[in-house]
C-alpha cells in the first residue's frame, strides 16, 4: 500500500541530488480539445484540487462512484500527455488511488491508466518549465518505484513498461496548441534525480516467485543501468549480489540470464568496480555463476548461448581478481581448470566426456579467456595443488612445439598461432609456481627445442595479427619473444636445479648464437621487438652465469663479442625510446655477471678495448648509468692490466679518465649540496663530506635490519666508487689534470679519512660511556652517593600477596603476574658486612 508516509519518504529520497525551484500554481486549467476548440486555441478547464478534495471525503454512499468518474475524466483530459506543471497534483491523485486499491480493487484500472499516460512525453508550456518543475517531476517519477509495492501483476508490468518508454518515447497523438514536448532526455534525467533505479532494485525482493513480473523489472533495470548515476544508486541498494544470486533461477525463456548479465556488465563498467566485485565475492553468487557457466559450456549450442557463456566467464575473471572471493570453496576453480585443459589432456570427468570445441569465434575467445583466468587463479597459492591435479603445465606445453604441417587442426592456422603465443605467455606466469611439474615434463628441453625452431630458416609464415603476435608477421619473432620471457621467468627464480639443467643442455651457447643471428636479421620494422629479444637473452645469460664459474667460462669470448657489439651502439639511439636504454642496462648487468670473475674473459674484454667503451659510456654523463658503470670499473681494477687501459683512454678534447672521474665527483657534490668554495676547497672542515640532504634529514629510528642513511649515502651516490677507482690507480701520476682537479683530488684522496673521522668520534663517545658504566659498578668513590631527599616506598598491597598470614604456596598459585610468576625464596642467612680486604 502506498501511503502518505511513503510519499514523505520518497520526497526525502536523495535530497542532495534534487533541484529545488519555485512551486507550480495551485489550480491548473487543461481540457479535452475538440476540433473547433483546437482551431480557437481554447481549453476545457479541470479543477485537479477538486478531484483531490473528493478523494479525501469519507462517509458518502456514492463516493466511490464519483471518485472513479473523476479519475476517468482526468485520463480523458490528459490523453495526449501530462503538462509538467500538473504532475505534482496528478501523482497525488495517483497516490490516493493506490491507497484505496487494497480495500477497493476498482481503483486498479484508473491507477493503471494514469501510469500508462506517464509513458507519453511530458508537456511544457514555457521553455523554462523543465527547470521550474524539476523537483516536482523528479519526485513524481521516483514514486513509480514505490508503487511496485502494490500486489497487482498488471499494474507492476505497466510501471515497467512506462519506465521503458522513457527510453523509447513516442510523440503525442495530437498536437496541443501552446504546448511543446519536453526534451527526450528529460524523463531519464528526472528518473536519476528521483532515485527510481534504487526503488526498482528493492522491488525485486517482492517478486522472487513471480517470474513474469521479475522479467519486466529486469528489462526496466536494463535500461536504467545505462546511466552512471543509476548504476551508483543500484550498487548502494546491493544490486550486484541481489541479481547475481538468482542467475540460475528457473526461466524457460532465457531472458532472466540475458538481462541479469547485461545489468551486471553495466554495473561493473559504470559504477565502483571494487564495490561490485566485493558484492559478488560470496559463496552464493559464485555458486550461481558456476552453475550457469557449466550449463552453458556443456549444453549451449547457439551463437547466443556461447556469447552469454563468454560474458559470464569475463565477469568471473573480474571477480577472481579479489583474493577474498571463495573461488576454490565454490568448486569453480576446479571446474575452470578442467574446462581449460580438457582439449589437451584426456579426462574421464563426465562433465567433458564427448565435449568438443569448434573453431567458431566464440569458442576461440573462450579458450583465450580460460588461459587468462588460469594466470589470475595461480596467484592464490591454495590453487597450486588443483593446477597440478589438472595437469595444467602438460596442457600448456602441447603448444610449445613447431606446427605440424600435415596434421588436421581444429583451429585455423591463425587461431592456432594466437593460442600458441597465449599459452606460452600463460606458462610464464604459471610455471614459476610449479617448478617440480615444469621439470617433470622437461620444460627446459622443450623450450630450448622450440627456440631452435624459432631461430632456423624454414618457410614458416606467421600471421602476426593478434596482441601477442605484434611485429611477428612473416617471421617467428613473436614465438621467440614469448619463449625467452618464459626462460627469463624460470631463471629469475635462481633455482639451482633449473639453472644447472639449462647449462647442461647448452642454453648458454644456444642463446649467444640466437643473439648473433638477431644482429644479422636486423629490421627497422621490428626494431623494438628485436631489442627486447636481445635484452632478454642477456638477462637470461646473467642469471645463468652470476654464481656459476663454469657458466662464465662457457660464456667466453663469444659472449664478450655480443656485449662489445651492444656497447658500440650509437649513443643517439639511447634517446629513441625503442628500448636501447633497457638493452644497455642488460648489457652492463651481463658484464658484471658473465665476465667479472673469469680472468680469460676479463683479459679478452680488455684486449678488445672494453674499458675504453665503458669510459665512453661514462663520458655521456647519464646519471642512470654512472653508478653501474663505476661499480664495474671498481671490480675491473682488481685486474692488474686494467690501470694501463684506464690511463690510456682519451675522450673529447683529449680528456683523460682521471679528469672525467674528478669532474663527475664535483658534479655529484654539487647536486648533493656539499659546501665548497669557488676553488673547490672545503668550507666546513668539521663536516667535509656533509650534504644538504643529510642536513635536512631528521633522526628517524629504523629497524635493525634496515641500512642507515649513512650506508645508503655510500651506496647511492658515486663518490665512494670514484674513490675506489682512483685508489686502485694509486692517486699518482694521473695525466691531464687541471689545478682545480688537483684540489678535488686531494679531497677524494682523504675521502676515507673524513669518513673514519666521524667513526672516531662515535668510538670516543662509546668508550666514554663504557668507562662511566665501569666506574658506577666497580669504583668505590663513584659508588659513594651523597644522601638526598627521603623517599617513601609503599609496601606491596595485601590484595596481591594475600596478607601477612597467607600461605606462600597458595599465594603463588593465585598470582598470574605478567612477566613471570612470583617465586618462593628460601630463607637466607644474614651475613656481616664484607671486610675491607674483601674484593667485593
Amino acid at each position: 500500500m502506498f501511503t502518505a508516509e511513503a510519499a514523505e519518504k520518497a520526497e526525502a529520497r536523495e535530497p542532495s541530488s534534487r533541484i529545488k525551484f519555485s512551486s507550480p500554481r495551485q489550480i491548473p486549467i487543461v481540457g479535452v480539445v475538440t476540433e473547433d476548440e483546437e482551431v480557437q486555441g481554447a481549453f476545457k478547464s479541470m479543477d485537479l484540487n477538486r478531484v483531490i478534495k473528493l478523494f479525501e471525503e469519507t462517509g458518502k454512499d456514492d463516493l466511490e462512484e464519483r471518485q472513479l468518474k473523476s479519475v476517468k475524466k482526468l485520463v480523458q483530459c490528459y490523453q495526449n500527455g501530462f503538462p509538467l506543471r500538473d504532475l505534482a497534483q496528478i501523482f497525488k491523485i495517483l497516490n490516493l488511488c493506490a491507497e484505496k486499491i487494497k480495500t477497493q480493487p476498482h481503483f486498479i484500472e484508473p491507477a493503471y491508466n494514469i501510469i500508462k499516460l506517464c509513458g507519453l512525453p511530458f508537456l511544457k508550456k514555457k521553455a523554462s518549465d523543465e527547470i521550474t518543475y524539476a523537483e516536482d517531476t523528479a519526485n513524481s517519477v521516483g514514486l513509480l518505484g514505490d508503487l511496485m509495492k502494490i500486489q497487482n501483476s498488471e499494474l507492476r508490468i505497466q510501471i515497467c513498461k512506462c519506465i521503458i518508454d522513457f527510453y523509447h518515447a513516442e510523440p503525442p497523438k495530437k498536437h496541443i496548441p501552446g504546448y511543446q514536448q519536453a526534451s527526450s532526455s528529460y524523463k531519464i534525467k528526472m528518473a536519476e534525480v528521483g532515485g527510481l533505479a534504487k526503488t526498482m532494485i528493492q522491488s525485486l525482493k517482492l517478486l522472487e516467485n513471480q517470474l513474469v513480473e521479475k522479467l519486466w523489472v529486469l528489462k526496466a533495470l536494463q535500461h536504467l543501468s545505462t546511466s552512471e548515476v543509476n548504476c551508483t544508486l543500484m550498487v548502494k541498494a546491493q544490486a550486484a549480489s541481489g541479481i547475481c544470486a538468482h542467475l540460475n533461477d528457473p526461466d524457460p525463456s532465457g531472458q532472466l540470464l540475458f538481462r541479469s548479465s547485461e545489468i551486471l556488465w553495466n554495473l561493473l563498467e559504470k559504477s565502483s568496480k571494487e564495490e561490485v566485485i566485493q558484492q559478488l565475492s560470496n559463496l552464493k553468487c559464485l555458486l550461481a555463476l558456476k552453475e550457469v557457466f557449466k550449463n552453458l559450456f556443456i549444453r549451449g549450442v547457439s551463437h547466443y548461448d556461447r556469447q552469454l557463456r563468454n560474458d559470464i566467464l569475463v565477469i568471473t575473471t573480474i571477480i577472481s581478481q579479489n583474493p577474498g572471493a571463495p573461488m576454490i570453496e565454490s568448486g569453480f576453480t576446479r571446474d575452470l581448470i578442467l574446462f581449460a585443459t580438457f582439449n589437451e589432456v584426456k579426462s574421464q570427468n563426465p562433465l567433458v566426456k564427448g565435449l568438443k570445441l569448434s573453431n567458431s569465434y566464440e569458442d576461440f575467445e573462450l579458450k583465450k579467456l580460460l588461459f587468462n583466468i588460469i594466470v589470475i587463479l595461480c596467484k592464490d597459492l591454495s590453487t597450486i595443488q588443483l593446477l597440478i591435479d589438472g595437469k595444467v603445465i602438460l596442457a600448456l606445453f602441447t603448444y610449445v612445439k613447431r606446427p605440424e604441417k600435415h596434421k588436421i587442426l581444429e583451429w585455423s592456422a591463425a587461431q592456432y598461432e594466437e593460442l600458441q603465443l597465449h599459452a606460452i605467455a600463460t606458462l610464464s606466469s604459471v610455471a614459476p609456481f610449479l617448478i617440480d611439474e615444469y621439470m617433470f615434463y622437461n620444460g627446459n628441453a622443450q623450450v630450448l627445442e622450440f627456440l631452435a625452431w624459432c631461430d632456423n630458416e624454414d618457410s614458416f609464415f606467421s600471421h602476426g595479427n593478434s596482441f601477442h603476435g605484434a611485429g611477428g608477421r612473416g617471421n617467428k619473432f613473436a614465438q621467440m619473444r614469448y619463449s625467452l620471457r618464459l626462460l627469463r621467468a624460470m631463471v629469475y627464480l635462481e633455482n639451482d636445479t633449473i639453472n644447472k639443467d639449462l647449462c647442461e643442455k647448452g642454453a648458454i651457447q644456444q642463446l649467444i648464437g640466437i643473439f648473433k643471428n638477431t644482429i644479422s636479421k636486423y629490421n627497422d620494422k621490428e626494431e623494438a621487438i628485436l631489442l627486447e629479444i636481445q635484452s632478454d637473452i642477456l638477462l637470461i645469460l646473467s642469471g645463468l652465469c652470476e654464481h656459476h664459474i663454469p657458466g662464465k667460462e662457457i660464456f667466453g669470448t663469444g659472449g664478450v663479442d655480443i656485449i662489445l657489439h651492444v656497447m658500440k651502439t650509437d649513443p643517439k639511439k639511447l634517446q629513441s625510446g625503442l628500448g636501447y636504454n633497457v638493452l644497455l642496462y642488460s648489457t652492463l648487468d651481463s658484464i658484471w655477471c658473465c665476465i667479472l670473475g673469469c680472468y680469460p674473459s676479463e683479459d679478452y674484454f680488455l684486449e678488445k678495448e672494453g674499458i675504453f667503451l665503458l669510459l665512453d659510456l661514462l663520458a655521456l654523463n647519464q646519471k642512470k648509468f654512472c653508478n653501474l658503470i663505476l661499480g664495474i670499473m671498481v671490480e675491473f681494477c682488481d685486474n692488474p692490466k686494467t690501470a694501463a687501459h684506464v690511463n690510456a683512454w682519451r675522450g673529447k678534447k683529449d680528456q683523460t679518465a682521471a679528469s672525467l672521474l674528478i669532474k663527475l665527483w664535483r658534479k655529484e657534490e654539487k647536486e648533493l649540496g656539499v659546501k665548497r668554495d669557488k676553488y673547490g676547497k672545503i668550507v666546513d672542515t668539521k663536516k667535509p663530506l656533509f650534504t644538504s640532504f643529510q642536513e635536512e634529514q631528521k633522526i628517524i629510528p629504523l629497524p635493525a635490519n634496515c641500512p642507515t642513511i649513512a650506508v645508503m649515502d655510500v651506496a647511492e651516490n658515486i663518490r665512494a666508487k670514484i674513490y675506489a677507482v682512483l685508489g686502485k690507480l694509486d692517486f699518482e701520476n694521473l695525466p691531464g689534470l687541471s689545478a682545480e682537479d688537483f684540489v678535488t683530488l686531494c679531497i677524494i684522496h682523504r675521502y676515507l679519512d673524513f669518513k673514519i673521522q666521524a667513526t672516531h668520534k662515535q668510538r670516543e663517545l662509546a668508550n666514554k660511556s663504557w668507562g662511566n658504566f665501569l666506574a658506577r659498578t666497580s669504583n668505590a668513590k663513584t659508588l659513594k652517593v651523597p644522601s638526598g631527599g627521603v623517599v617513601t616506598v609503599e609496601s606491596t598491597p595485601a590484595r596481591l600477596v594475600g596478607g601477612p598470614l597467607a600461605d606462600t604456596d597458595i599465594a603463588l598459585k593465585k598470582l598470574p603476574i605478567r612477566g613471570g610468576a612470583l617465586q618462593k625464596v628460601k630463607a637466607v642467612k644474614t651475613v656481616d658486612e664484607p671486610k675491607k680486604s674483601d674484593p667485593t
